[in-house]
């Protein structure tokens, strides 16, 4: 099931105020591979920023937009120039291959269970090229990110109406080992009663992960620990990949 925050049409519209561009150094490390490839796909990808900054910076091939959101896509679609597809990966109509297959924002993590890992990272390699990329980030578990994750860390927006809309979060069942389920709270005048969106996300190590990928027939080719480019340390706050076909 989609996250509330991303099939409400209403939450979905704050997505992209929330998380401003000149904060989203996730984009400004994965534009560059875009622009190199006359092919790309983007799994998971929202609004659609990281394919509208690409073709507003000269990107001439094809892009597309995939994901499960109507409330998302519905934001992405202002752009036409640009395939968006609605749906997940393996039963997305996509055709074609692809030189890179992107998911930004933490996307991978919403696989939760083994079976779905392993049917996205597989359905993954059959688009890609032969040597294709497939570059993505998932948080390193180590690094305990969902301790910032507290209903006192909050942040604000002034929406285009000029009302205030505050976003906190909170930890429903704390990292098991596997995963971390917690609720996305907004609130603001526009609403009677705080908005809810409950989420559950996967945390892998850098050995797990490479479990995983081999499984379905990818390799690491290469691997960061934060968006600088640092190399993966033990406890660097993100595990960064870039694989290829086996």
């Amino acid at each position: 099931m989609v996250d509330r925050q991303f099939s409400d049409a209403d939450l979905a519209r704050l997505y992209d105020a929330f998380t401003l561009e000149e904060d989203r150094d996730d984009f400004r490390f994965y534009l560059p591979l875009v622009m190199e490839s006359d092919a790309v796909l983007d799994v998971g990808c929202g609004t659609g920023k990281l394919l509208r900054m690409a073709r507003e910076s000269g990107h001439t091939g094809r892009l597309c937009g995939l994901d499960p959101a109507e409330g998302m896509l519905a934001r992405a679609r202002t752009r036409d120039d640009i395939t968006w597809v609605l749906g997940k990966l393996r039963s997305a109509d996509l055709h074609g291959e692809f030189d890179l297959v992107v998911m930004t924002g933490h996307a991978f993590q919403v696989f939760v269970d083994d079976d779905e890992i392993i049917e996205a990272l597989s359905a993954i390699r059959g688009l890609l090229t032969g040597r294709g990329l497939f570059a993505f980030e998932t948080r390193n578990p180590a690094h305990r990110a969902w301790e910032t994750w507290r209903p006192d860390n909050v942040l604000s927006i002034v929406d285009t109406d000029g009302a205030t809309v505050q976003l906190a979060h909170r930890v429903d069942s704390p990292f098991d080992g596997r995963t971390v389920s917690f609720t996305s709270v907004y609130s603001g005048p526009r609403w009677e009663e705080p908005r809810l969106s409950q989420s559950t996300l996967r945390f892998l190590d850098a050995d797990a992960l490479a479990g995983f990928l081999t499984g379905a027939g990818l390799l690491v080719d290469q691997q960061f620990g934060d968006w600088d480019g640092s190399p993966l340390t033990a406890t660097s706050p993100e595990i960064i990949t870039f694989a290829r076909r086996a």
